[in-house]
């Protein structure tokens, strides 16, 4: 079945005592043995629970691996991940990332001896030439969050492959609906599914696929012994947002790749980050592995001094944290997302004091537009004023 059809299947047919189409939620957390010996498959939910299981086996079938997982949030998805790992080992990971991702990197697990190098990893060569005989694996974003980079992924796994390394992709911008990770032969899928999977601002929750069995079962036994997993009731929300996910997601990017072109002339913007566009440097390879552009984009305005004044004057458009819902949301990764990475690694990156990153949403475009262009004069009409 296509992919459209697969999300709105998810849950049904699941319950074949009753025949819900809505999975129930079984919020008890331990389940009776038949007799000394022999188990329904349920004992304890930490270990597993009927309504998680159903979850993880649709992401796993979504993102086409073998086995899902399912955590109270995308930095405790990406944390058992981490885990996998053992001191002295080390990490090659996209430069350009989630301020929590690289939050987590340095200030929590290099602590405990794990190593992490910060490359383009759009740049092949770059990859190569910061492999150690100590690496263990290679962790990106594409595209990266928040200045939108593209990584070849049929080029990174195959480099990983070849010196025997694991690849982990963070899909949480494109979703298994536009980029399947493991169809170019990743080793690992993770998501912030509080973001599009969800997709409604009401549910904290991460995901992550396996492709192999054996690296499966490792997986299996660090979430059962770590035991932040995803409750049944936020397991319930999460399945009726995927089931949306594909409508959501055409909405999405065709408003983002309006409001691109349209911020692109705009003479108060220096730059639009948004794949979508032809002259983004990652277009060619972002058309070849994925099958759109998703919602996401950033912005440079020409003066910082705008920015206050911009966030101000929206009426529409959020000025909040996260992504990913069907509201648009604008956000300032200097101060926000991305402020406990140093400003001069910031800078370098691109995530300047002048950059706005944009979850454009499910609204009428020209609605968005109008918002943004509102903003936008406004605030000029107070710089020149300044």
């Amino acid at each position: 079945m296509r992919m459209d059809t697969l999300l709105a299947q998810v849950g049904n047919r699941k319950d074949p005592v009753t025949g819900a189409i809505s999975f129930p939620i079984h919020h008890s957390t331990t389940f009776a043995h038949p007799s000394l010996g022999q188990s329904t498959g349920f004992d304890y939910t930490r270990t597993l629970n009927p309504t998680r299981k159903v979850l993880e086996e649709a992401i796993a079938e979504l993102e086409g691996g073998c086995r899902g997982f399912a955590f109270a949030s995308g930095m405790a998805a990406v944390s058992c991940v981490f885990t996998l790992f053992r001191p002295g080992d080390h990490l090659i990971v996209s430069n350009d990332l989630y301020g929590g991702t690289y939050r987590l990197l340095e200030q929590v697990f290099r602590s405990y001896g794990l190593e992490a190098t910060y490359i383009d990893t759009s740049d092949l060569n770059a990859v190569e030439a910061s492999l150690l005989p100590s690496t263990k694996a290679v962790f990106v974003e594409t595209p990266t969050n928040p200045t939108m980079k593209i990584t070849d992924l049929q080029e990174l796994c195959r480099f990983a492959k070849r010196h025997n390394i694991l690849s982990i992709v963070d899909n949480t911008f494109m979703t298994p609906y536009l980029q399947r990770p493991l169809d170019w032969g990743a080793d690992l899928v993770v998501h912030s599914a509080t973001k599009y999977l969800g997709g409604h601002n009401d549910v904290l929750a991460g995901l992550v696929v396996a492709r192999d069995p054996e690296l499966a079962e490792r997986l299996y036994f660090l979430q059962n012994s770590i035991g932040a997993v995803l409750g049944p009731q936020d397991c319930w929300l999460l399945l009726r947002g995927i089931k949306t996910l594909a409508l959501r997601m055409e909405r999405h990017q065709e408003n983002a790749w309006r409001v691109a072109q349209w911020l692109s002339q705009h003479p108060l913007v220096e730059k639009v980050y948004y794949p979508g566009l032809e002259t983004h440097p990652g277009y060619d390879v972002q058309k070849k592995q994925s099958k759109g552009f998703g919602g996401m984009l950033s912005f440079d305005v020409v003066d910082e001094r705008l920015v206050e004044h911009i966030l101000s004057a929206v009426r529409l458009v959020t000025f909040a944290e996260s992504l990913g819902g069907v509201e648009s949301l604008i956000t300032y990764p200097a101060r926000q997302t991305h402020f406990d990475i140093p400003e001069e690694i910031r800078n370098s990156l691109g995530v300047t004091n002048r950059l706005l990153r944009f979850s454009v949403g499910i609204e009428h475009h020209e609605d968005i537009i109008s918002d943004l262009d509102h903003a936008l004069t406004v605030s000029g009409s107070v710089l020149e004023r300044s």
